[in-house]
């Protein structure tokens, strides 16, 4: 498996606070062609257009350069090699050049606290030596000890999360593999020495990949799912496997990982513990949300990234399909499938994205995003992209909800204070012999799980699963005894399905795939005549679905990115603090554009809350 990743930064970052101090708004840039990528560690340009020595980063040999430096003027022979400096242009080099290069740095020897820390966050203090990968990691391990199977929540129907299956015993080696890189070579990436749970669907060579299913617990693979390997080589700790619905089905992450034959379990919202963390990554979100993690992975067939996402107050992305390899991943359905980041804020979401889209011969749809991806997604980032934006909406899709049509009605008020052109849109009616009903078509089509999974599990069975594993087939789950007793009558019926059933509707003249690919013919219209730069619609409500808004992502195979809008209050009479994201989805290959217009909206709503249940351990 030969997988190109790419690990480069440019564009700019708008507004952050490190260490109490407000850094300025830089604009992104309006097109969205890919730049050539290059090797580049940092947020560019606002962290790199000040650095001297040419290694894309702010640092004290920087400073020691200004320093130096200090009374140089533009007449001056050697100008050239320290006007980058000049942050005030007024063509000489003083003191206060010198504070605006330091302020550039990713530094904080503040305090530094864990909870609801950001990748920004963590390497700011890393870098100060405050802490190291080696202290974060271990913190979150004994966070994961103390709060994931305990119950803590004393309330009526009260459960314990249960978000993890697996934990790495050799997590602290890597991290201080990471802290050796660090203090030899610097920050190398965003994402070094940071601490990530992913998905016990992606596989790991130094954990199992069960699948939530106990027939599959001795599943220890010898390679890496592509995108684990996206991860690694950007210097992130792969601390432990999430749960999830088994094998990725349903929406309420029901697992029978490492148990006995006959039970399971079910993860719960760290939020209002009574209720589900939503699925199928819904370890991911539970996790993420209660801080055991720095940054999360999922996937998504039909709603499994943005449903935990919703429910458990995170960023979710569903990418393109195509922007990031499969291979490694339990499938469900591989005409809709597709893994992507699930964080607590748009930007750590950004910064994972970069480590894991890449093109890779192993999953030939990659090849599709060649000339079409940024060097990094951060440069999108922009508090004021929703300035001069059109964002459109299709009524029937708030949903009646109590809670969700109070947040809908503020944030559109937000988006329009923050310049957005809100659009109320029509949506075809009819379209086509394979869409007869139009856009309700595209909503209206049925999940591949059914009749994908089992030619799509035997793929990945025949290339991926470890030989000592005994359940080779879907019979063989079966007559092993062990995964989720309700869900027998599922693998049997999917059992059944005949390979001439898979080809007349996932083949390349298949029923499924004529829907899909006129599906985004048919969204992309509607974005394109609108004049539309994302299409806007609630994920979920308060621990709960909404018709069939979660279907457009991947019935059109177009990304999507959810955020946080708000939760609901006791006077709404839904779920007292459930939360509610707001999903927008754009053209092929346009996370970018969608993560600055989301990224603006999370700096104006602040609307993630952490769970007060898990809080700084004592």
């Amino acid at each position: 498996m030969t997988t190109t990743h790419r690990r480069a930064a440019t564009g700019g970052l708008a507004t952050l606070t490190i260490g109490g101090l407000v850094l300025g708004a830089v604009s992104a840039p309006a097109a969205t062609a890919a730049p050539e990528p290059r090797t580049a560690p940092l947020l560019a340009p606002y962290w790199t257009e000040l650095d001297l020595t040419g290694d894309a980063q702010v640092t004290t040999a920087d400073l020691d350069v200004v320093a130096a430096a200090l009374g140089a003027t533009s007449g001056d022979a050697g100008w050239d090699d320290v006007a980058a400096a000049d942050a005030d242009d007024d063509g000489t080099i003083t003191v206060a050049d010198l504070a605006a290069v330091s302020q550039r740095m990713v530094y904080d020897d503040g305090p530094f606290e864990l909870v609801e820390a950001s990748v920004l966050d963590m390497q700011a203090a890393m870098n100060a030596g405050t802490t190291t990968s080696v202290e974060i990691t271990q913190e979150y391990l004994d966070r994961i000890a103390a709060y994931d199977a305990t119950l803590v929540d004393p309330g009526a129907g009260g459960r314990a999360l249960h978000s993890i299956i697996t934990t790495s015993d050799v997590a602290l080696e890597a991290a201080a593999r990471a802290d050796a890189v660090r203090a030899s070579d610097g920050m190398t990436s965003l994402l070094l020495g940071v601490p990530v749970a992913v998905k016990d669907n992606y596989d790991t060579s130094d954990m199992p990949t069960t699948g939530g299913c106990g027939c599959w617990d001795a599943n220890q693979t010898a390679t890496d799912a592509a995108m684990v390997e996206g991860l690694r080589a950007d210097g992130a700790v792969i601390l432990a496997k999430a749960s999830l619905d088994e094998f990725a089905f349903g929406f309420v992450s029901e697992h029978s990982a490492f148990q006995a034959a006959g039970t399971s379990t079910l993860v719960a919202s760290p939020y209002v513990t009574s209720r589900t963390a939503g699925g199928s990554s819904g370890g991911t979100g539970a996790a993420i949300a209660a801080n055991l993690a720095g940054l999360g992975l999922g996937t998504d067939t039909g709603g499994s990234i943005r449903v935990p996402s919703s429910y458990n107050q995170l960023v979710g992305v569903r990418p393109t399909v195509g922007l990031a390899s499969r291979d490694g991943i339990i499938p469900l359905a591989l005409s809709q499938d597709t893994g992507g980041p699930m964080a607590r804020s748009v930007l750590d979401a950004a910064v994972a994205l970069d480590a894991v889209a890449g093109v890779d011969a192993a999953d030939p749809v990659t090849s599709r995003q060649e000339g079409r991806v940024p060097a990094s997604y951060t440069q999108y980032l922009d508090a004021g992209a929703l300035d001069g934006a059109r964002i459109g909406y299709v009524p029937s899709m708030i949903g009646t909800n109590t809670t969700t049509r109070r947040l809908w009605e503020e944030t559109r008020a937000t988006l329009e204070r923050l310049g957005a052109t809100v659009v109320e849109v029509t949506p075809p009616t009819t379209w086509s012999p394979v869409l007869p009903n139009g856009f309700a078509s595209v909503l209206n089509e049925g999940s591949g799980s059914t009749n994908e999974f089992k030619h799509d599990l035997d793929a990945y069975v025949a290339a991926h699963l470890a030989p000592q594993v005994e359940a080779r087939s879907l019979a063989g789950i079966v007559e092993s005894g062990r995964y989720v007793p309700s869900r027998r009558s599922t693998y049997v019926s999917r059992d059944a399905v005949a390979e001439e059933t898979y080809q007349a509707w996932a083949g390349p003249e298949g029923s499924h795939t004529k829907v899909l690919a006129e599906g985004k013919e048919l969204v992309t219209a509607m974005l394109d005549d609108a004049d539309l730069d994302a299409l806007v619609y609630p994920s979920a409500n308060p621990y709960g679905t909404i018709g069939t808004n979660l279907r457009l992502s991947p019935n059109t195979g177009l990304p999507a990115v959810s955020v946080p809008i708000g939760q609901a209050v006791e006077s709404d009479a839904t779920v007292t603090g459930g939360g509610v994201n707001l999903e927008l989805l754009g053209r092929d290959f346009d996370e970018g554009p969608l993560l600055g217009l989301a990224f603006a909206l999370e700096r104006a709503t602040h609307a993630r809350t952490s769970p007060a249940l898990y809080g700084p351990l004592g």
